[in-house]
C-alpha cells in the first residue's frame, strides 16, 4: 500500500473520530442477564431491563426458571431450642492394668484391639513357687484350727470340773489362757492363708471391666516387676464428651436431658450425665459430661463431635429451612426476610425469627409467613420483586424440615 503524504494525514484524524461516534450512537445496549439455580438443578433465567434495584437486593421485573427443589411449601413442625456444644467422645472408662507381683509371663492371652469380658483371663504368670507357699499356709491353718479346737474343748471341761470344786481356779485360768492363745494362733494362720491365696490369685490376670484392649505393654516371657503395666483396657460401650457451657447457660443443664450429637457422620443421641456444681473463674463456663450409649463399637474413642443439649422442644411451630433465610445489606437495615411465590411472581416477605435449631437446620417463623406459602430455598442467584418464576419438575419440595 502507497504511503500517504505527510500532508494528507491530518485530515484522516477527524474522520476516524467521526465514524467512531456514529457507531456508538447507532449501537443498543441490553440489561439481560441469566439467573443462577441451584445445584445446577434451573435451567437459567432471562430478565429484562428494569430501572432501579428493590429493597431485597436483586432485579425487580424479569424472570427466572427454579427447580423444584429450591421451592419449599411452610408447614408447622417440630423444632428444638439448644445449647450448642461440641469436643472429643472418649471412652467412659480407661483401665491400666498393672502386675500386682513380681515374676515371669507364662501366657499372654489378648491383643490390642481384643474385646474382652470382666473377669476373663488377660495373663498369667508362673505359679509354683506361690502355690507351695498356698499349701504350706493351708497346712498351719488346719494345724492352727485342730489346736484351737482342742484348747477350746479343754477350757470347758476345766470349767466344769472348776464348778464342782474338783480342779483349782488357777487350773482353770490356765485352760482359759491356752484357748485364747490357740485362737490367735488361728487367726494368724488364717491371715498367712489369704494372703497366699491372694498371691496365688495374682497370679492370673483378669479383665476388670468388659472392653476393648487398647495397648499391650509386655510381651510373653518377660519378667515383670511388681506395679508394671501391663495392657489398657478401654469401657467403650459407652462414650463422653466434657464440654464448656456458658455460665449464662448454667441454669438450663440439668441431668437427665437429652443431647444430640453428629460424629463421625453419624447423628446419634445421649444424654448430659453429670454437671458440675462450680463456674470456672477464669473462662465463666460450667463444665458438664454428656453420655452417648456405643454398645456395638460403632464410634470409636476420641471421635470429634458437635451437638446441642436439647433445652425445650416446641411441636405446632412454623418453621422453615435456614437457606430460605436472607438479609438486606445494613444500609437497608439488616432486614431479615424471604422470597415467597405469590401467583408465579417473587414476593418479598419481612419475617420476625424465633428459635434457630441449627441441629436440624431450620428456624422458628413468628411472624411474616403462614402455613402453605411457597419460598424459595437456597442459593438460586440474583432475585427481585416481581420476576416471574417457572418451577421446572413436576412436585414441589413440601417436606416437613
Amino acid at each position: 500500500m502507497p504511503r500517504l503524504p505527510t500532508t494528507a494525514r491530518p485530515v484522516l484524524r477527524p474522520l476516524l473520530f467521526l465514524a467512531v461516534v456514529a457507531a456508538a450512537s447507532c449501537g443498543g445496549s441490553s440489561d439481560a442477564a441469566p439467573a443462577n439455580a441451584s445445584g445446577g438443578a434451573a435451567a437459567g433465567a432471562a430478565t429484562t431491563a428494569a430501572s432501579g434495584a428493590p429493597a431485597g437486593g436483586g432485579r425487580s421485573g424479569g424472570s427466572v426458571v427454579l427447580s423444584s427443589r429450591d421451592i419449599h411449601t411452610v408447614t408447622a413442625g417440630l423444632i428444638e431450642a439448644g445449647i450448642p456444644i461440641s469436643g472429643t467422645l472418649r471412652p467412659v472408662e480407661t483401665v491400666n492394668v498393672r502386675a500386682r507381683i513380681e515374676g515371669d509371663l507364662v501366657a499372654l492371652n489378648v491383643r490390642e484391639g481384643d474385646a474382652v469380658r470382666a473377669g476373663a483371663e488377660l495373663a498369667r504368670f508362673e505359679s509354683t513357687e506361690q502355690e507351695a507357699a498356698l499349701q504350706s499356709a493351708e497346712a498351719d491353718l488346719l494345724a492352727a484350727r485342730t489346736e484351737s479346737e482342742t484348747a477350746a474343748w479343754n477350757r470347758d471341761q476345766t470349767r466344769d470340773l472348776f464348778k464342782s470344786g474338783a480342779v483349782a481356779e488357777r487350773d482353770m485360768r490356765s485352760a482359759e489362757q491356752s484357748a485364747l492363745t490357740a485362737a490367735a494362733r488361728l487367726a494368724a494362720a488364717e491371715s498367712r492363708f489369704k494372703a497366699a491365696e491372694a498371691v496365688v490369685r495374682d497370679t492370673r490376670v483378669l479383665a476388670p471391666v468388659t472392653g476393648v484392649v487398647e495397648r499391650r505393654s509386655v510381651e510373653n516371657g518377660e519378667r515383670v516387676s511388681r506395679g508394671a503395666s501391663l495392657l489398657t483396657v478401654v469401657r467403650s460401650d459407652v462414650l463422653e464428651l466434657t464440654a464448656a457451657v456458658p455460665a449464662r447457660r448454667a441454669s438450663a443443664l440439668a441431668p437427665g436431658q437429652a443431647v444430640r450429637f453428629s460424629a463421625d457422620g453419624r447423628n446419634i443421641e445421649g444424654r448430659v450425665a453429670r454437671v458440675s456444681p462450680t463456674i470456672d473463674p477464669q473462662s465463666q463456663s460450667v463444665t458438664v459430661f454428656l453420655q452417648v450409649p456405643n454398645r456395638n463399637g460403632a464410634l470409636k474413642g476420641n471421635t470429634f463431635a458437635t451437638g446441642q443439649i436439647i433445652e425445650r422442644t416446641l411441636t405446632d411451630q412454623l418453621v422453615v429451612p435456614q437457606t430460605a433465610l436472607r438479609q438486606t445489606a445494613p444500609t437497608a437495615g439488616n432486614a431479615t426476610f424471604v422470597w415467597k411465590v405469590v401467583r408465579g411472581a417473587l414476593a418479598r416477605a419481612d419475617v420476625t425469627v424465633g428459635i434457630v435449631d441449627e441441629a436440624r437446620g431450620v428456624v422458628q417463623i413468628l411472624d411474616g409467613l403462614a402455613a402453605g406459602d411457597e419460598i424459595v430455598v437456597g442459593n438460586v442467584g440474583l432475585l427481585g420483586a416481581g420476576m416471574q418464576v417457572q418451577v421446572i419438575g413436576t412436585e414441589s419440595n413440601r417436606a416437613r424440615p
